[in-house]
């Protein structure tokens, strides 16, 4: 299998390792590349939309002329995973806590409700334990970086994790999206889970 990773900002090092990682504990073969533009998203399996500034990487990702066909292939079936920036990419519906409505490129292809920077701004950055159970895991460490919000689901959108009543990870089909940032967790369990519908 082939897995992108789209790699204007956010960390792509610390995804490929847990997906290395998640290859290794499911005994999946596969490789994990970089995502630019438009052509790097030929023959791949699943893509990651990582953390980051949500608006830079929708601005950068339409100028390149990737938005459209990402949106496209996502609309048409491959698996991807959106955390934190990439979650708000992935949502029908975004507000600011501050600024309410917000303008800004997105996939938009997800039954879900965004607010960015529910919990504040860099400061409020925090780490929480989650139960892993619904996707197959156990309590693990869950790093959140001005962490947006899932705060509703709706159509074939289902909550899959909370956190004090608020959805931290959503699925919806071929999409998968957290408010947290998997990559830095201390267990590859969202990574396996995203592997494991690649692979359906």
């Amino acid at each position: 299998m082939k897995i992108g990773v789209l790699a204007y900002q956010g960390s792509f090092e610390e995804h490929a390792l847990q997906l290395k990682r998640a290859m290794s504990r499911l005994n999946f073969q596969g490789e994990i590349k970089p995502v630019k533009k438009s052509s790097d998203l030929k023959e791949l399996d699943g893509i990651i939309i990582p953390g980051g500034e949500s608006t830079t990487i929708g601005i950068v990702a339409q100028k390149l002329g990737v938005l459209s066909d990402l949106k496209a292939k996502i609309s048409e079936g491959l698996p991807v995973l959106g955390t934190c920036a990439g979650a708000i990419m992935l949502a029908k519906d975004v507000a600011d806590a501050k600024v309410l409505k917000k303008s800004q490129p997105l996939i938009g292809e997800m039954d879900i409700q965004v607010i960015r920077n529910y919990y504040g701004r860099q400061r409020e950055s925090f780490e929480a334990t989650l139960d892993f159970s619904a996707i197959g895991g156990e309590k693990g460490k869950a790093v959140f970086i001005r962490a947006p919000a899932i705060v509703k689901a709706w159509g074939d959108s289902r909550p899959l994790i909370t956190l004090q009543g608020i959805i931290v990870m959503a699925e919806e089909k071929n999409m998968l999206a957290t408010t947290f940032h998997p990559e830095l967790s201390d267990t590859s369990i969202v990574h396996e889970y995203f592997l494991k519908h690649v692979k359906r």
